[in-house]
């Protein structure tokens, strides 16, 4: 992998800003896939928006909102959140009638209603695998608590309930239908990742520098989103059994071959590299054509180490199984410290402050039209300040550049339509560009919805398009109350830097590592889902680390440290595919690094005298351990 970047403080950190900058315009740069989601997202929100108009469901904005924020390029993912949140919705609006009607006439009952439940499902989110689900679970009972204020009491439980519900449930049944007909499956997708990888694999092996740059971020990505499509595949049965029994196994052999590539010395023999990236190229094609590669030539590698580790993944993958046999390792559904980690119920509670804090002051003050202050705390707020800020810059941005296409569609295109088709028209042209920018990397991709987000509510207000400027001025001022908000509760109240939640990952990964290198070689060759969580706890390390100058700079360390930090993890991650395919004892190692990790996380590091007794003095792996340690003690 890329080598390890110097420990010295340098301009990255000292003036970061040009670096950020340069990465979100890179961010924005077309890749494969990209334009076929926007455009299927752009034109799901056009329906919907027709939808909406036709048969007078409420908020049509909001609805967009939901395709746009939970579209992914699974399709088949998408129809399972779409029938997850229709069966949520419909179970919450049966449960809060009641509800309703005994805190229909006590304001007060219904803030702590709403304060119990946004806590809880907020908490969850957080605590499991139930993540941004469950602030859209807590956000869409705030708002039918809310709606008491604005229906007649005589009819808060019929037209109340009835409006929320079809608010949540219309655009997702279209979403079910339309990623039925034009999704693209789960198993397309395995198909594309498993001939990436083998691409990759090939130009490494060929010395392509662009490549070896490239492979942190592909190594990074791990096996959950893999093995995930392999589940929905099975699940909704879009391939034969067959197929996703080998994509499964493909797609976990086609990762190891991968950091097998990464690990092939820069002096290995250029005829065996040569032959095998030939037969990397000759399967991608096959398994791009729809097919499984052939059996791999006896004699396609010569050597030991990486070599024959990447002929082997090679022939494995001509196996029914695709080379691996065992099932993916399934995360449990609530995080090993859901029950001991403070931090969980304090985002809780700050998010729910922030939301109440919204409601009273647009209640108090009779200026419904910034309801969206509400929305925008559930929808912003993040675990660490550096995240929290960081989509807060991405939200704001977003909201100004949307509500100015809304403005200027306001201005010269609405007053010319007649029809809901050229309303369709308009929806779709707008949503595009926002949906291109929310189908990027999560850095930016936040951006991308609030865009769509702030445009829609702009032209689309009641059941027609709206050339009315005071409500869309009202719920952009809404959005803007809710970030300064949002802000507030998260630096001035048990702020947590993005540092906490990067020393987090690193010991977690250098445990990951550590784990790995206590192995015996041959089962470190295959310790697959070890080398996943190092190379994804390594890369939200540096993720995390990029988010510190979003951060008050009294919660920010030295640039000195960020740098010895960013350097840490960076020669972690080089040091992963040379351990995993070395022929040697590493248990010298492993005690090192366990002794690094437990460091990182706070506890005092055990002694480590014998530490080299079974590694080569200044073997390529100890060297990358002494450094390691170096760097961890500053």
């Amino acid at each position: 992998m890329a080598p390890a970047a110097d420990a010295a403080p340098d301009a990255r950190w000292a003036s970061p800003w040009p670096g950020i900058l340069l990465q979100a315009w890179r961010d924005v740069q077309p890749f494969p896939g990209r334009f076929a989601m926007a455009w299927r997202v752009a034109l799901l929100c056009a329906l919907v928006a027709a939808v909406a108009m036709v048969y007078k469901v409420p908020e049509a904005a909001i609805g967009c909102y939901l395709v746009i924020f939970l579209a992914r390029p699974n399709g088949a993912e998408c129809v399972g959140q779409a029938i997850g949140l229709i069966i949520l919705a419909s179970v919450v609006v049966l449960l809060l009638a009641p509800v309703i009607q005994a805190t229909a006439e006590s304001p007060l009952m219904r803030i702590v209603v709403i304060a119990a439940t946004s806590f809880a499902f907020v908490y969850l989110g957080a605590a499991s695998q139930l993540g941004e689900i469950g602030s859209i679970i807590a956000l869409v009972i705030a708002f039918i608590l809310t709606l008491v204020d604005d229906v007649p009491a005589g009819e808060v439980v019929t037209r109340g309930l009835l409006y929320a519900w079809q608010m949540a449930v219309m655009p997702m049944a279209l979403m079910i239908v339309f990623y039925l007909v034009l999704g693209t499956g789960p198993h397309t997708l395995l198909r594309g990742t498993v001939a990436a990888r083998l691409l990759r694999a090939a130009d490494l092996l060929d010395g392509d520098r662009d490549a070896r740059e490239a492979l942190v971020e592909d190594v990074a990505q791990g096996t959950a989103e893999s093995g995930k499509r392999a589940m929905m595949a099975a699940l909704f049965n879009t391939a034969p059994k067959a197929a996703v029994t080998w994509l499964a196994g493909a797609a976990s052999t086609s990762y190891r071959l991968l950091l097998a590539a990464a690990a092939v010395p820069a002096d290995a023999a250029r005829d065996a590299r040569e032959a095998l990236a030939r037969q990397c190229r000759a399967a991608a094609a096959a398994v791009s054509a729809g097919g499984m590669p052939q059996p791999a030539q006896a004699d396609a590698a010569a050597g030991t180490g990486p070599l024959a580790a990447i002929a082997a993944q090679l022939a494995g993958l001509a196996r029914p199984d695709g080379g691996t046999a065992a099932a993916p390792a399934k995360p449990a559904f609530l995080a090993a410290d859901a029950l001991t980690n403070p931090d969980y119920e304090r985002y809780a509670l700050k998010t729910t402050a922030a939301a109440i804090t919204c409601y009273l002051t647009y209640s108090l003050i009779g200026w419904q039209g910034i309801h969206t202050a509400m929305i925008t705390c559930y929808v912003a707020a993040l675990g660490t300040t550096g995240e929290t800020v960081h989509k807060l810059a991405l939200r704001i941005s977003g909201c100004l550049v949307g509500a100015g296409l809304g403005f200027l569609s306001i201005l010269f295109v609405i007053p010319a339509l007649d029809s809901v088709g050229g309303l369709m028209v308009l929806v779709f042209l707008g949503v595009l560009p926002a949906a291109w920018v929310s189908a990027g990397s999560e850095r930016i991709s936040y951006a991308g919805v609030q865009i769509g987000l702030a445009f829609l509510l702009t032209i689309l207000n009641g059941f027609a398009p709206s050339l009315d400027m005071d409500s869309g001025r009202d719920r952009i001022i809404g959005i803007l109350l809710g970030n300064l908000v949002v802000y507030l509760y998260f630096t001035g109240i048990w702020p947590k830097s993005a540092v906490v939640d990067g020393r987090a990952h690193l010991a977690a990964g250098l445990s990951a590592l550590a784990r790995i290198a206590a192995m015996a070689p041959a089962a470190r060759a295959q310790a697959t889902d070890d080398a996943a969580i190092a190379a994804t706890e390594l890369d939200r390390t540096r993720e995390q680390l990029r988010l510190l100058p979003f951060e008050p700079a009294s919660q920010r360390p030295p640039p000195a440290r960020l740098a010895q930090l960013d350097a840490l993890a960076a020669e972690a991650q080089a040091l992963l595919p040379a351990l995993m395919f070395s022929p040697d004892e590493t248990d010298g190692v492993a005690r090192r690094l366990t002794a690094v990790a437990a460091y990182i996380g706070g506890t005092p590091a055990p002694e480590d005298s014998d530490a080299d007794a079974d590694v080569a003095p200044d073997s390529p792996l100890d060297l990358h351990a002494r450094r390691i340690a170096q760097l961890a003690a500053g």
